[in-house]
């Protein structure tokens, strides 16, 4: 029948499902509101055009928080909500790695 409406879909990963070894921190070039206090140390905090604050990022685009060496978060354990909610492999997550497939070569 050829009347039948379109079924959306989602499309397949088809890398590896993003785990702490092969993540690459991708999440930590996004803007980052904190919109609650959980301790992140005052020096990781700007302020932005419009006077909210957000994580500052360093000039190469990435999270000052990141660890570099480990690409792992340096304030785990006083991330913003924000990040606390962000879930690794997540629709979103995924949404964000699918424009950086350089890094996971």
């Amino acid at each position: 029948m050829t009347d039948s409406p379109h079924i959306a879909h989602t499309q397949l990963p088809t890398g590896p499902a993003p785990t702490c070894a092969n993540c690459a921190a991708c999440c930590c070039q996004l803007e980052v509101m904190l919109i609650s206090d959980t301790g992140v140390p005052p020096r990781f905090i700007a302020t932005d055009e419009w006077g909210g604050e957000v994580m500052r990022r360093l000039d190469d685009g990435w999270c000052a928080a990141l660890d570099r060496d480990s690409m792992r978060c340096s304030i785990y354990q006083q991330r913003p909500l924000i990040c606390r909610e962000f879930e690794m492999a997540s629709a979103e997550c995924l949404e964000e790695r699918r424009g950086m497939d350089a890094i996971y070569r």
